[in-house]
């Protein structure tokens, strides 16, 4: 009781001290060990939340809890095969719950069976309509399949329940362009720049829009933002910016005749070493809003079980395969050249 009080008053320090004393007079409880493993999940202490969930497992081999939490974490590595043989033994035992639905329906998403994907999207938005984390899942698929109008209803949902959320804006920014409606994504654009201080696909897809609209005053102004939270996020992590991302941000770096200067990776001590700066996928025009299918499905993994509510969309890029946060009802992210990438967690 006295973990969840400081976990109520969102002490996650504190209350993972009180649960480890727990553990050690409870060993084999199983509840204890889970909470435990997802705790260190949410912190991002992978290797001490794998133990205590696979002690949880050992215990009890069907606490869906704890299946569901080590689903997440291979899910957010790119275990799409493995995550979902873990979500089967779930279903069997809460066959109605949403965190279940939204993983299994990013996990299709990420091996690109969109179609499933939607399918159990839908099944987890009818069980919890107020999850904003699934239909910003939901708008991030409809994105990816090019149906805008889609994908602006369900952003515009998750809006409503989760409006300090920058991210989400830049979302509904690439749908409205597309449905050619330029006047507004441009206001959500601001919206999202205002908002979301972390990530430079906001200010890069806010550039590629307006230098579209052949305003390249703007354009380099919001290029020059995304160079400053590029170096930001080189300097503070090790982190690998997805090659669509650089590849668009150098061609309308060249375009603007800017951005000569940046570099996209952390200096390395081996020579032979090369940089990941161009993409072996096909160009895209730096006219459209970019993203990156392959982060999107595994930034949108969900654990079970923690109460403490998200944080905002700023804490990791979605560049990367940021991890799921193990929150209960909660699973990004990027997205589809005319989407971008966003980091979704949930319950």
């Amino acid at each position: 009781m006295l973990g969840k009080i400081h976990l109520l008053e969102g002490d996650l320090d504190k209350a993972i001290e009180i649960y480890k004393k727990a553990v050690e007079f409870s060993p084999e409880n199983t509840e204890l060990l889970t909470t435990l493993g997802l705790l260190y999940l949410q912190l991002g202490i992978y290797q001490k939340a794998f133990e205590h969930l696979g002690n949880a497992l050992t215990y009890d081999p069907t606490n869906y809890k704890a299946i569901l939490a080590a689903g997440s974490m291979m899910q957010t590595h790119g275990d799409f095969d493995v995550a979902l043989t873990k979500y089967r033994v779930v279903a069997c035992a809460v066959p109605e719950s949403p965190p279940l639905w939204n993983n299994i329906g990013m996990c299709f998403f990420g091996k690109k069976k969109y179609v499933a994907a939607i399918s159990c999207l839908k099944r987890a938005n009818y069980l919890a309509p107020f999850d904003w984390k699934i239909l910003y899942n939901l708008g991030l698929v409809h994105l990816t399949m090019q149906q805008y109008a889609s994908a602006f209803h369900f952003l515009s949902a998750a809006i409503n329940f989760q409006p300090k959320m920058g991210e989400l804006y830049m979302l509904l920014a690439v749908a409205l362009t597309n449905l050619e409606d330029t006047e507004n994504a441009r206001r959500a654009y601001a919206e999202a720049v205002r908002l979301d201080k972390c990530n430079p696909l906001v200010n890069l897809n806010y550039a590629v829009l307006l230098y579209s609209q052949g305003e390249k005053g703007g354009a380099r102004a919001q290029y020059q933002e995304m160079e400053k939270k590029v170096n930001l996020l080189k300097d503070g992590s090790s982190l690998d910016f997805d090659p669509e991302m650089v590849e668009v941000a150098q061609k309308l770096g060249a375009a603007l005749q800017v951005g000569e200067g940046l570099v996209w990776t952390k200096p390395v001590k081996d020579p032979k070493s090369k940089h990941r700066t161009t993409s072996t996928s096909k160009a895209t025009s730096f006219q459209q809003p970019l993203g990156s299918n392959q982060a999107l499905g595994q930034a949108m993994s969900s654990a079970a079980a923690c109460r403490k509510p998200p944080s905002g969309a700023g804490g990791t890029s979605q560049l990367t395969k940021p991890p799921s946060l193990p929150l209960e009802p909660e699973p990004p992210v990027a997205a589809q050249p005319p989407e971008a990438s966003a980091q979704t967690r949930e319950k």
